[in-house]
């Protein structure tokens, strides 16, 4: 079975436990590292949820739970490593809801090539529209093309 479908596969067994938790799916990755496959499933809370963050234990009952589904409907027919790990505060933006959910947040840019003389930005979100990504900077309001970012993370400020 080709990777992304394993991948719609897992999420598919886990999507009643997912609404039962009040959880929903930020990834699933399926792939080689090393001489080794890795299924790692990233699950989140959802915009509305109480808290914004997936707890330990709530990413432990999550894998017993997959664990068990995965060994009784034996989808991945080889030897791989299950990994249920939480976003983390320093989450990569991959949705266009995350620009809305995480508006007047602190992030960190990376572009495929210079803007305006750089490659990095930090600044303030303010949002995505029609294919641009706006940040507040210290010197004042950057826009980047969307297809010209190659990764945008949530900044960890203390």
């Amino acid at each position: 079975m080709a990777k992304q479908d394993i991948c719609t596969e897992v999420i598919a067994l886990m999507e009643d436990y997912l609404r039962e938790h009040d959880l929903e799916i930020y990834k699933v990755e399926y792939k080689k590292e090393g001489p080794e496959w890795v299924l790692r499933v990233y699950p989140d809370k959802p915009a509305d949820a109480s808290t914004e963050y997936v707890s330990i234990t709530e990413c432990e009952e999550l894998n017993r739970f997959l664990s068990d589904k995965l060994d009784e409907t034996d989808l991945i027919d080889r030897s791989y490593n299950l990994e249920v790990c939480s976003p983390g505060l320093d989450r990569e933006l991959i949705k266009d809801s995350d620009y809305i959910r995480f508006a007047g947040r602190q992030v960190e840019v990376k572009t495929y090539e210079a803007v305006d003389g750089s490659k990095k930005f930090e600044g303030v979100l303010q949002g995505l529209e029609n294919g641009i990504v706006t940040i507040k900077t210290e010197t004042g309001d950057k826009q980047i093309a969307f297809d010209k970012i190659s990764k945008i993370n949530l900044a960890v400020v203390f």
